[in-house]
């Protein structure tokens, strides 16, 4: 049984970050390989970008159909997630979906950290269309292009200040992590806001393999 793991950028630094992340949703008797669609752009970071790999996507999906056991959909904008889901007869997780749901069973008020301004909008329409945005009380973002988060020392110290804000400024008492670039920091941002933070990878893989373990 394997779950696929799809990063849908073509950047490897972000799969390779997301792959450490599988690392305590190993050896569960169900293998984790994570992919890069080399058709993807190097960041999703506007609509198009997103609307524009679906279709190779979801080609993609097509040729790893016969090995999955399951899918994750691991870009925050969750994108072509319904497409994918058409697509595939195994169960498809996108991991905003998967986040907020996640947040949900952590705290009231949830707090959501963005790579760049332009995401938010793009992440309201989901969240609008989940009829959730009463549980939304921030959406912050830290400026950064995807490249940009691969500058550790930078992305920390904006990621810290970031849930700092969402939760004195806001009010959040659990923070999403909105990129899935950003896997490496979830142990530093709980240190630094005293919040639990949901890494959104990996609780879209692990509601995917509890799917896959229930037979669904």
């Amino acid at each position: 049984m394997t779950l696929h793991v799809i990063n849908p950028n073509s950047n490897l630094l972000v799969t390779e970050g997301i792959d450490a992340a599988m690392a305590p949703l190993r050896g569960m008797g169900i293998e984790i390989t994570c992919h890069t669609l080399a058709e993807g752009p190097q960041g999703i970071e506007s609509q198009r970008d997103a609307d524009f790999v679906i279709t190779p996507l979801c080609g993609l999906v097509e040729r790893l159909e016969p090995s999955a056991s399951g899918f994750v959909v691991a870009c925050f904008s969750d994108p072509g997630l319904h497409a994918v889901r058409q697509t595939s007869a195994k169960p498809v997780m996108g991991i905003m979906e998967s986040g907020l749901l996640t947040a949900m069973t952590l705290g009231q008020r949830i707090g959501v950290i963005a790579i760049l301004p332009g995401s938010i909008p793009r992440h309201m329409r989901v969240i609008g269309g989940m009829g959730i945005g009463a549980r939304i009380c921030g959406e912050r973002a830290l400026g950064l292009t995807v490249a940009e988060l691969g500058d550790a020392d930078t992305t920390a110290r904006k990621m810290a200040d970031t849930g700092q804000a969402l939760r004195d400024r806001d009010g959040a008492d659990v923070l999403v992590m909105g990129c899935a670039g950003m896997a490496q920091y979830r142990d530093m941002l709980e240190e630094e806001t005293g919040l639990p933070v949901v890494e959104p990878c990996q609780a879209a893989a692990a509601m995917c393999i509890g799917q896959i373990m229930l037979g669904r």
